[in-house]
């Protein structure tokens, strides 16, 4: 049937008649045979695009083939030209955002409509209402997991010596401090994640919760990163650092924690201890107005729940906050592997931020 009507539309360019006129039968007549390419069957929306495309090449270069006679009313004509393109450009884009629509119910896959609170569309695609949460501002931030076996004294060094070329670094630049600092704090959850997975599958043993856990804290960790990213614009060359750090860090970190869990999750604690430190830091010079208090991301209002009027401080507190609860995990994690217990037998802090 589609065939048959793009022959008759081919045969009707041929037969001639003006430009203006035969845009028009021509779109009549690809308007029936949008709708009869449109009416659901089981053939493949890939074939049914390419079919579009062919007729669309063989209309475009007949209309180019098309002049009409010079005429005094050439500037009329210019505009009706001009109209019929923007026409045109419409039903492709039209076409196009039906396509998204055929192949979304084609595959059955669809985002639902989310709404706010308020009632207001839910603007964001890399987290759900339901991830969201209160920042728990009430831990105790000065909490310090002293040192005393050979292993917790290698962990507490090895973070303090990564401190030292991060200050002279940045120095004082706490917002790009902050963005370093995440894009390293992202790596261990999922890592520790990842290998208890692969365990788990190997073993076909449960792993306690402790996946999801550590994907969370991984999850959370990115999502302190995509606020940075909001407040501070990182440059080219800090963009270049993130890179090369990662790859460092991501290599390290695996072989660590495949070497000792232990040990690793030591590291991350101390880590998380310098992050509070910083982030302490940060709060100190907002305070002193050495930092502007700027307002805080949309992003971080919806995924904190912070009050409309948050600002940076609000920001970097939260923050702060759930940098406290990730240093106790992993220095519970590393007590667990001391004891010489396994994470799975120990109740797994889901939902701990």
């Amino acid at each position: 049937m589609n065939q048959l009507l793009v022959r008759s539309v081919m045969r009707r360019l041929v037969s001639g008649g003006t430009c203006n006129r035969s845009i028009s039968s021509v779109s009549a007549a690809a308007a029936v045979v949008f709708r009869e390419v449109h009416k659901p069957n089981s053939e493949s929306v890939v074939m049914m695009s390419s079919q579009r495309l062919r007729f669309s090449g063989q209309w475009w270069r007949m209309m180019c083939s098309t002049s009409e006679p010079p005429s005094k009313n050439s500037t009329t004509s210019s505009a009706v030209r001009k109209e019929d393109e923007k026409l045109s450009g419409d039903s492709v884009e039209k076409i196009e955002a039906e396509d998204k629509v055929a192949l979304s119910s084609y595959w059955g896959v669809s985002r639902p409509k989310i709404t706010k609170e308020d009632g207001s569309v839910w603007p964001w695609n890399c987290f759900m209402p339901w991830e969201t949460y209160q920042a728990d501002l009430s831990i105790d931030l000065s909490k310090h997991h002293v040192p005393k076996t050979f292993l917790d004294k290698v962990a507490y060094w090895t973070v303090k010596l990564l401190r030292i070329p991060t200050d002279l670094f940045f120095k004082k630049k706490y917002g790009c401090r902050a963005m370093m600092l995440e894009t390293v704090a992202g790596v261990p959850g999922m890592v520790g994640g990842m290998l208890l997975h692969l365990r788990s599958l190997r073993k076909f043993e449960q792993s306690g919760g402790w996946i999801k856990a550590l994907l969370e804290e991984a999850e959370n960790e990115r999502m302190h990163l995509m606020t940075m990213v909001e407040l501070v614009q990182p440059k080219w060359y800090e963009r270049l650092l993130v890179i090369a750090v990662q790859g460092v860090f991501f290599n390290f970190y695996f072989v660590l924690y495949l070497l000792s869990p232990k040990l690793a999750h030591r590291v991350v604690g101390y880590l998380e201890e310098e992050a509070i430190h910083s982030y302490t830091l940060y709060l100190n010079d907002i305070d002193r107005g050495e930092i502007e208090n700027v307002p805080a991301p949309a992003i971080a209002i919806d995924y904190w729940r912070l009050p409309k009027d948050a600002t940076l401080k609000d920001v970097i507190t939260v923050i702060r906050a759930d940098e406290a609860h990730h240093r106790d995990v992993n220095h519970f994690a590393s007590d667990i592997h001391y004891q010489g217990k396994k994470l799975q037998e120990a109740a797994a802090p889901i939902g701990y931020h």
